[in-house]
């Protein structure tokens, strides 16, 4: 089935507008970037739309959209797609989350509550997640180690993802700088997580899939699977020969993971 998505932008308040991508039928899922933006997981939108309604949103301030002022922190940008679900009208939700997408993915979950205490968001798929502290397992910090260093940490097989930013255009150069740059803003101090959100995982009732690219060291697998402890409902997955985006490396094994979660329901 061909990927054709359609791109619709939703105005949540004055200021405030979300821009996604919309493709396919079914149970929603909303699928939330990482720091290099909606290109990373584009893939896993293909893959979902095949069976399900997949929505792929641009955080705020990210490939050329506005961030509002009050837009500082990653409890604010869930708080905006919460909205976004409320606006759509959409129940029974899953969030597929990458790296900080999976930090706001765990943020929404616990935002939540609204509409009556019916929960919006049914379960939680967290790939490489950052957000929270593990002692011991620092994130890695991209701004210190420079494109080629990030790649290293980043993919098992760096030589083959690594693109040099000075080869690319100047506009796509700009975009990446502006990205990093709403990067730092939402996510940098303390530097990219939240010291008490790990202890408030507890709180999430809905079954969470922690999925890992084993080989990543800007968050290691030890980090991860301290990232699913945290829940009271989780499974830990690691990816073999993978790392911080196993969806791009390995995308046969992570989406054979993904589906079987999915497969399972509420298990």
């Amino acid at each position: 089935m061909s990927y054709a998505p359609e791109t619709h932008i939703t105005e949540l308040r004055p200021g405030l507008s979300i821009t996604y991508e919309q493709a396919g039928q079914g149970q929603p899922v909303l699928i939330l970037h990482g720091g290099g933006g909606t290109a990373t997981v584009a893939g896993i939108a293909r893959h979902v739309s095949a069976n399900a309604l997949s929505i792929l949103p641009t955080h705020p301030g990210w490939n050329g959209t506005a961030r509002p002022d009050d837009i500082q922190t990653v409890a604010d940008v869930a708080k905006a797609y919460l909205t976004l679900l409320d606006k759509l009208d959409l129940r029974n939700v899953v969030i597929i989350g990458s790296s900080i997408g999976g930090w706001i993915a765990s943020e929404m979950a616990l935002q939540d509550t609204a509409d009556g205490g019916k929960q919006r968001i049914a379960r939680l798929v967290l790939v490489n997640a950052v957000g929270i502290h593990v002692d011991g397992e620092p994130i890695a910090d991209p701004f210190v180690l420079g494109p080629r260093g990030l790649a290293e940490h980043a993919f098992h097989e760096p030589d083959k993802f690594f693109i040099d930013p000075s080869s690319l255009p100047a506009e796509q150069q700009a975009m990446q700088r502006a990205n990093m740059a709403s990067m730092r803003v939402i996510a940098g101090a303390p530097f990219m997580h939240d010291p008490h959100l790990r202890a408030r995982l507890q709180q999430i009732n809905i079954p969470a899939l922690v999925v890992w690219g084993q080989s990543d060291r800007v968050v290691t697998t030890a980090y991860g699977q301290a990232f699913a402890a945290a829940f009271a409902h989780s499974r830990f997955a690691p990816v073999p020969l993978a790392g911080h985006l196993p969806h791009l490396e390995q995308p046969v094994k992570t989406f054979a993971i993904i589906d079987e979660f999915f497969a399972a329901g509420d298990a």
